[in-house]
């Protein structure tokens, strides 16, 4: 199956106008797509199906359970599939089965282990100040993040770990946040403001034949070695900020094939 991916357009404040490549057979949104939800619409009426996950900035000043049943009737009304712990069986133009699974997955801050959790959740207060979300009225704060994201991750391992019986051919893990510290940004390296970008899930890497993300603002392709089957294909098509200079290079037309 031919994979199009966008992630982080940002299209609240940036200016981008998304075309379907010529050969997709799914077009697959990792978040962060456009703060207010109004640039959602330019995917509808899109040739070729439609997967949404969400990204942290798609709850920017909402609250985190209002927030997420009014994006689902938001995507539905336009077409696209909303993934939140859920996954969906496509079909290519070959008859081969795909599933993907799909979640945010917030970061839950061990990507450096439990010692290294009480700073990085001490760093990823910046972001929560950004976001100025809340969950059931309160503050969306690290703490809160955590349990979220140590939900969303419980779902993912418990969902990848279910057996074919013949009921797809591959699997393609979509997250918003990144699986790996493989696929931390250069720029910023280890630091403890990593962890609110990356999640050491390098474990469940190996359960799954891709895995998309975004919410960093670069470009990864890299493959994860397994014993005993084909490399994990990891890939972020992040477009990122202009002003900042992460559009550079960016190909939105690029396509993966799972």
């Amino acid at each position: 199956m031919k994979i199009q991916l966008l992630s982080d357009l940002h299209l609240e404040t940036e200016s981008f106008d998304p075309v379907p490549a010529a050969q997709a057979e799914v077009l697959v949104l990792a978040g962060d797509i456009d703060a207010s939800w109004r640039g959602y619409e330019r995917f509808a009426g899109w040739p070729v199906p439609v997967l949404v996950v969400a990204g942290n900035h798609e709850f920017d000043g909402r609250d985190i359970g209002v927030a997420w049943p009014a994006l689902r009737e938001h995507c539905a009304r336009l077409g696209l599939r909303l993934l939140e712990r859920e996954s969906c069986v496509l079909v290519d133009r070959v008859g081969r089965r795909v599933r993907f699974t799909g979640t945010v997955r917030w970061c839950d801050f061990d990507l450096f282990g439990a010692a290294g959790r009480p700073r990085a959740m001490r760093a990823a207060g910046y972001f929560q100040r950004l976001m100025r979300s809340t969950i059931g009225g309160l503050v969306f704060d690290a703490e809160a993040l955590r349990t979220e994201s140590l939900a969303c991750r419980g779902w993912l391992e418990s969902e990848l770990r279910q057996p074919s019986e013949g009921r797809w051919d591959a699997t393609v893990a979509i997250t918003h946040f990144a699986p790996s510290l493989c696929s931390a940004d250069p720029r910023y390296g280890g630091q403890p403001s990593t962890a609110s970008f990356c999640n050491a899930d390098d474990e469940l890497l190996m359960l799954a034949d891709a895995w998309l993300h975004g919410h960093l603002h670069l470009r990864h392709d890299y493959r994860v070695e397994r014993a005993g089957a084909t490399p994990v294909k990891v890939w972020s098509q992040a477009r990122g900020l202009a002003a900042k200079g992460e559009h550079l290079g960016y190909d939105a037309l690029q396509l993966l094939e799972v």
